[in-house]
C-alpha cells in the first residue's frame, strides 16, 4: 500500500487553494543560471494542528532566531519550500529550508505547517566577509543532533561560482521556550576556491556505526564529497582526508549535474542519495533522485546494477510526473522505525512553484528503496 503525503498531506486529499506571495530567489547551483519563485501560504481551515508561532526573542542577536517575519502566518498543506530538511523536539517538528537567514516552517503532525520567519534575523558577519557578493540567503541547510546539542549547516556561495563556504551553528533546543535556546554562530567549517575541483554547498551529516559525524556536499565540478568531523567542535577532524564519493562525466558536453548528497543507514548498507541533472526551472526543471549504496560509509558506492557512483551510477528514486517536475534535494526522515522521504518538486498546476513532498519510503527484500509511481 502507498502512503504519501504532499507537504504531509495524504494524496487522496485535494490541496487548498493558494493565496500569495512574496518572491524569494532560489539557488541554481549550475553556472550562472537562477529562477525567482514565491514563498506563501495556502488558504488553509480555521481548525489546524501547525505549532504555534515563534515569539521574537528578547535581545535577539545575530545568533538568535527571530519570531515570525510577518504577522499571523497562515497554516499551509503545501508549504513553498527548497531543499527542505526536517527535525523533531518535543512533539514538534521543524522543517528548515532554502532562504533569507534560512527559513523556518513547524507543524505538529506533518499535515499543515506554519512559517516562522528566519533563524537568523540578519546576516552572519563572517559569511559575507569570506565569500565575496553573498547574502543572508543561506542555502541548503541540514539539522542533526549530536554530542548533545543540534547542529545547523547551511551553503553560502553565489549563482554559478565554486567560491562557497559551509557554515555551521548550534543550539541546545528547537524549542524558542527554553531558557537555554539560542543559535550560536560556529563559524566556518569547509571552504572552496576557484581552483578546487569541488563545490563546498549542499552539506549533509551522517553518523556511522560507531556514532561518528561525516560531512558530504557538493554540487556540479568533481561531485559529491565526503570528510570526517570532529565530534566535539561539529568540524573538520584533524587531519583530514577528502574522500570523492560520486561524480557524473564531464565530457561530450556534460557538466557533472550531481549534487545534494543524503547518507542514510539501512539494515548493513550506507545509502547515498543525490540529486542528477538541473533544478530551479520551475516546471522545466529535471531534477531526479538517485540512490547508491556501500558497506562503508567512505564508499565506494554503487548503484543496483553495480555501477560505481563515481562514474555516473545512480539506482533511479524520484524522476518527474505529470503535476510533479524536478523532484530533488531530498532527505530522509526516520520515524518509528519507518523512513519518510522529504524533497520539493515544481508543481506544474502552480507555475511551477517548488513546493514541499514527503514520502513513505518503503525498502525491497534487496533492501533497495522501492517507490510506486508517482
Amino acid at each position: 500500500m502507498r502512503t504519501t503525503l504532499w507537504g504531509g498531506i495524504a494524496a487522496t486529499t485535494l490541496p487548498l487553494a493558494v493565496t500569495c506571495c512574496l518572491p524569494v530567489r532560489l539557488e541554481s547551483r549550475e553556472p550562472a543560471k537562477a529562477v525567482t519563485d514565491c514563498h506563501c501560504g495556502t488558504a488553509a481551515a480555521a481548525q489546524t494542528s501547525a505549532a504555534p508561532p515563534i515569539p521574537t526573542p528578547q535581545g535577539a542577536s545575530v545568533t538568535s532566531t527571530p519570531g515570525p517575519s510577518a504577522p499571523a502566518p497562515v497554516p499551509t498543506l503545501l508549504p513553498r519550500v527548497h531543499d527542505p530538511v526536517l527535525a523533531k523536539e518535543a512533539g514538534v517538528y521543524y522543517l528548515f529550508s532554502t532562504g533569507r537567514g534560512i527559513t523556518l516552517h513547524t507543524s505538529k503532525d506533518r499535515l499543515l505547517w506554519q512559517r516562522q520567519g528566519r533563524v537568523f534575523p540578519d546576516s552572519i558577519p563572517w559569511t559575507v566577509e569570506t565569500i565575496p557578493g553573498s547574502t543572508d540567503h543561506y542555502w541548503a541547510p541540514d539539522i542533526s543532533f549530536f554530542n548533545g546539542k543540534w547542529h545547523l549547516y547551511y551553503s553560502v556561495s553565489t549563482f554559478g561560482k565554486n567560491r562557497s563556504a559551509i557554515g555551521l551553528a548550534t543550539n541546545k533546543t528547537l524549542d524558542p521556550r527554553r531558557p537555554d535556546y539560542q543559535w550560536k554562530d560556529e563559524g566556518l567549517v569547509v571552504e572552496s576556491k576557484p581552483g578546487d575541483d569541488w563545490n563546498a554547498i549542499d552539506p549533509n551529516i551522517a553518523l556511522d556505526d560507531k556514532k561518528q559525524p561525516w560531512l558530504s556536499f557538493g554540487s556540479f565540478w568533481g561531485g559529491i564529497k565526503l570528510q570526517k568531523l570532529d565530534p566535539a567542535t561539529g568540524k573538520l577532524a584533524k587531519p583530514t582526508t577528502l574522500y570523492s564519493l560520486s561524480s557524473r562525466p564531464r565530457t561530450a558536453g556534460g557538466v557533472g549535474a550531481v549534487e545534494a548528497p543524503f547518507i542514510l543507514r539501512h539494515g548493513s548498507f550506507y545509502y547515498l542519495f543525490v540529486s542528477f541533472d538541473f533544478c530551479c526551472k520551475g516546471i522545466d526543471s529535471s531534477y531526479n533522485i538517485r540512490v547508491g549504496r556501500a558497506a562503508k560509509i567512505t564508499g565506494p558506492y554503487l548503484d543496483r546494477e553495480g555501477k560505481p557512483m563515481m562514474e555516473g551510477g545512480g539506482t533511479l528514486v524520484r524522476a518527474s510526473a505529470s503535476r510533479w517536475r524536478g523532484p530533488g534535494h531530498n532527505a530522509v526522515y526516520r520515524e518509528n522505525d519507518k523512513d519518510w522521504l522529504v524533497y520539493h518538486a515544481y508543481d506544474a498546476d502552480d507555475n511551477g512553484a517548488s513546493k514541499l513532498l514527503i514520502e513513505e519510503l518503503p525498502w525491497d527484500k534487496e533492501g533497495w528503496p522501492k517507490m510506486p509511481a508517482p
